[in-house]
């Protein structure tokens, strides 16, 4: 069949061709990944990464971030100044060139950096696209060079000459465009303390300051780290108890690759392991995890054996054995590193797996015969979660789904979707069974499967695996979820691409929530990192004007409604269960109507952080971070 609709409405003059940096202005997320707070945050780290590639090269100790009071960020650094004279090719500055230009930088080239993390990263000169008004200042030559820019383009062709100065370094101050950002144009201060503060460990002796000129009196934090990486493991190690004194802090240096690992094993049940790539977070790991695992493994098990730990008899730890209550941080630094994975935050280099695993099997046997008491209770907690993990295999088998054809293996109380297609499936994990009622029959159940649990969880953060495995609703969990947990986990086999926890819109759903994220963050933490877990937000009240009802989230947003409608009597939900199926599909379940917030895991060291603080055993640190918090707590649900 021919057809000849429009067949001359199609020709050279219909190609748009996107000049300079409008590209990124009409397509923002291909640039940032999103417009909404993530995104807008990410214009501060390629910021600030640049300064952080002067301090890798050796050329800059000092970096300050301001969150202006007018909405701006202000970043300085005493590197060397990004250069001002005249590209040859663009026949304008360097620094224009830069700012205005997508992939122009000293990344791109062998000399100007041995290794860099803003070649990860999209450029400054997106930042200046995104900018309502980005001004950039440049110490070098022995003058200042200023240069202003409005939505990407520049207020002057070239830099204008200023003062004399001795000093060199570069200042970018920026303003972000509201019409880009249309959700918030706010920087968060704790995001914008946690990056700062990891980049500060990742790099020993770099000073990075953090000034909140919004708050009154302004608020200023300064992360120095002497230490570097021995210092971020006994950060994250606060909560937990070590059980040997010394950090394991091994380094090694090649031609093309750098290695630096810091360790210490605690008495917790659960690992802890952070990886980066030219301080770049890898938290769906890769090739360099991959070489420190192996190594490790190894070298626990020869030990174990030259000691006569492990007799003739016994079978070698498993790396899972090995990992029990470890906190490690493993950091590369890669000429040209290549990135893979749901997120883009997993290095693919092959050569850097056996580069790791080479240095560590050098390096850590000699750490573990130099420290051979502290070696010999890593050991003996390594063979005590052997034990636990021989106790837990048969638990492990109930969690595991043999086949997606096998229905019998499905939890009873499972109310599975007829789809088997993955991207379109869904499960809710509602709270109690008195929700799970509304929520069956309001359902899609083409594409909506329904899990009630009972109550409260087992708090999977002060539980051994096999103790965890014997709760019967954390055992329907996986067993639905199919992907199995731990070194068996396998994303592929997620029967779900969308796993919705539903809980009451109050303090009781919020702590099963928290519940199940440990189990998730700690066990089954790629279906984070796929971006297959969601929030439900069912709302707390009904609101009747005149014919009309409104249901809203919370008593922020009732408030809010009040400012417009004073006198509104609401009817406030005491729980899922008092609501009737069409109002839980129109408010919550309903893909075109419902708000879902997605669980996502910008900073793994602050995920550490928090849950080993709100779930851990250390209840004075709990209560303080509870204390500081409260705060930010307008309303408190009793």
């Amino acid at each position: 069949m021919t057809s000849t609709r429009g067949a001359d409405s199609y020709g050279a003059k219909d190609i748009t061709v996107l000049e300079g940096l409008e590209a990124v202005r009409r397509r923002p997320g291909m640039y940032i990944g999103s417009t909404g707070p993530r995104g807008l945050h990410h214009l501060v780290w390629e910021v600030v990464d640049n300064a952080v590639d002067e301090a890798m090269a050796g050329y800059c100790t000092k970096i300050e971030v301001t969150l202006l009071g007018d909405g701006g960020v202000r970043v300085v650094d005493n590197g060397r100044g990004i250069p001002v004279d005249i590209h040859k090719k663009t026949k304008r500055s360097a620094l224009t060139t830069v700012l205005t230009t997508l992939h122009a930088g000293g990344k791109f080239e062998q000399g100007a950096y041995t290794v860099s993390g803003g070649l990860h990263g999209v450029g400054v000169s997106v930042v200046n696209a995104l900018a309502e008004r980005l001004v950039a200042e440049v110490r070098r030559d022995g003058h200042i060079w200023t240069q202003e820019f409005h939505r990407g383009k520049p207020a002057t062709k070239n830099p204008v000459k200023g003062r004399a100065v001795k000093k060199t370094g570069t200042t970018i101050t920026f303003w972000p465009d509201p019409e880009i950002f249309t959700e918030t144009t706010t920087f968060d201060y704790d995001t914008v303390a946690s990056r700062l503060r990891e980049l500060a460990f990742l790099n020993k002796g770099l000073e990075i300051s953090l000034v909140d000129e919004r708050a009154d009196p302004a608020v200023q934090e300064t992360f120095l780290y002497k230490g570097g990486l021995v210092d971020f493991v006994q950060y994250l190690n606060e909560n937990r108890e070590p059980i040997h004194r010394h950090v394991i802090d091994l380094s090694d240096v090649s031609d093309d690759a750098e290695v630096e690992v810091a360790m210490q094993w605690t008495k917790s049940y659960t690992e802890a392991i952070l990886s980066f790539a030219n301080n770049i977070n890898t938290h769906e790991g890769g090739t360099h995890e991959e070489g420190f695992r192996k190594a490790l493994t190894k070298a626990v098990n020869d030990f174990a054996r030259k000691k006569n730990l492990l007799k003739d008899k016994d079978p070698n730890l498993t790396g899972e054995d090995v990992r029990e209550g470890l906190t490690a941080v493993i950091s590369v630094k890669v000429r040209q590193p290549q990135f893979e994975g749901q997120t883009k935050t997993k290095l693919g280099n092959t050569e850097i797996r056996s580069y790791v695993e080479k240095a560590l099997n050098r390096m850590l046997p000699e750490w573990l015969e130099r420290y051979s008491p502290e070696a010999r209770r890593i050991v003996d907690k390594c063979i005590t979660a052997a034990k636990a993990r021989e106790a837990a295999r048969k638990a492990r088998e109930i969690t595991r789904r043999k086949s997606l054809l096998e229905s019998t293996s499905l939890p009873g109380k499972l109310a599975d979707c007829s789809s088997r297609d993955p991207a379109r499936s869904e499960l809710f994990i509602v709270e109690g069974d008195s929700a799970a009622g509304p929520a069956k029959q309001a359902r899609d159940s083409e594409t909506q499967a329904i899990l009630p649990i009972r109550g409260k969880i087992l708090n999977v953060e002060k539980a051994r695996l096999a103790k965890a495995l014997q709760n019967q609703e954390i055992q329907g969990i996986i067993t639905a979820v199919g992907t199995g947990i731990g070194d068996d986990f396998d994303i592929a086999k997620a029967r779900y691409h969308k796993i919705i926890m539903l809980t009451d819109a109050d303090v009781d759903g919020s702590h099963i929530r928290t519940l199940l994220l440990t189990l998730l963050f700690r066990h089954m933490r790629g279906l984070i990192d796929a971006g297959y877990v969601y929030i439900a937000q069912p709302p707390l009240y009904r609101v009747k004007v005149g014919s009309k009802v409104h249901y809203l989230k919370d008593d922020e947003a009732l408030e809010e409604f009040r400012r417009e409608h004073p006198k509104v009597n609401p009817t406030r939900f005491k729980g899922l269960g008092e609501m009737n199926p069409d109002e839980l599909w129109e408010t919550t379940m309903n893909p075109e109507t419902r708000t879902l917030v997605r669980v996502e895991m910008e900073d793994a060291a602050r995920a550490e952080e928090i849950f080993s603080t709100l779930m851990g055993d250390d209840v004075a640190r709990r209560k303080a971070f509870i204390q500081q918090n409260a705060k930010d707590v307008r309303f408190l649900d009793v």
